[in-house]
């Protein structure tokens, strides 16, 4: 279902609608079209929003999604009143309720986001991404003892996303070692690693996956092969296997699910905040 538009606006960035519009969206078989509207902060942006909505609607003969997190009583008004989507007030749907539960009024505040100067938990962000940048794909080896998690296994598994993600959403410092086939060939794990190893979670992959991501950056090569790919996953798991090291397939994960089972084993602590 590709021929059906989904809305997001806010009268701040349009992160929070989006991401929670997407998880739902992500129960059903379908791929409609997304329009984020961030900024929608005055009657004009308002009305503007609704005459894309409502040429969606026309185009595409069905109701349009959208989901809001508005604040503006005014322009949440013109878009509920005045489009023809099918619109999910995500304030209505879970502030108010709260607000009776809680027995207080909320900030009903746009965007409130933190002054980043002063949030710590801001500034953990900043040095794990920095971390993770320093230490993708074994580049170095120093300061690695401050290393939360250490991700191992073979080129193309997945580690370098793994590790920006867990440093931009949960502040892990997360550094991550490619598994080579001379480390296969000595049969140990790089040197570098041996002091962390309690540290160190292992990913691994379906070699006709690995082959495929493989291709795209060396097409028809050794390295992309089909036969290279079986090889050298057999060899890291077995090596991962001898050592003791946790891991798991992203075969079939997303990267939210890799991070969460890491965090999980490594670091529960980052899962209570």
């Amino acid at each position: 279902m590709t021929d059906r538009t989904v809305f997001f606006v806010s009268d701040g960035t349009g992160i929070t609608a989006e991401t929670f519009g997407n998880s739902i969206l992500a129960q059903f078989s379908i791929k409609p079209r997304h329009v984020r509207r961030p900024f929608v902060d005055t009657a004009d942006k308002a009305h503007q929003v609704v005459r894309e909505i409502n040429a969606a609607a026309e185009r595409e003969g069905v109701r349009p999604i959208v989901f809001t997190t508005l604040v503006d009583a005014e322009a949440l008004g013109i878009v509920v009143d005045g489009s023809r989507g099918m619109v999910f007030d995500m304030f209505k749907t879970f502030v108010e309720p709260l607000e009776i539960e809680f027995g207080i009024k909320s900030n009903h505040r746009v965007g409130r986001f933190s002054d980043p100067a002063k949030d710590n938990e801001y500034n953990q962000r900043i040095e794990a991404i920095n971390f993770a940048l320093e230490h993708d794909d074994g580049q170095s080896s120093r300061s690695l003892a401050e290393a939360d998690v250490v991700l191992i296994g073979v080129s193309r598994s997945g580690k370098t996303p793994t590790s920006l993600y867990l440093a931009m959403q949960h502040g892990v410092k997360a550094a991550n070692v490619p598994l080579i086939p001379e480390d296969f060939d000595r049969g140990v794990l790089p040197s570098m690693l041996k002091p962390y190893k309690k540290k160190c979670f292992g990913l691994t992959i379906a070699p006709d996956r690995l082959a495929e991501i493989r291709h795209e950056r060396r097409p028809s090569s050794k390295y992309a092969s089909l036969e290279n790919c079986r090889a050298e996953v057999a060899a890291a798991e077995s090596m991962m296997r001898r050592e003791g090291i946790s891991w798991l397939s992203s075969t079939h994960k997303s990267i939210e699910e890799i991070a969460t089972t890491i965090l999980r084993d490594i670091r529960p602590d980052r899962l209570m905040y």
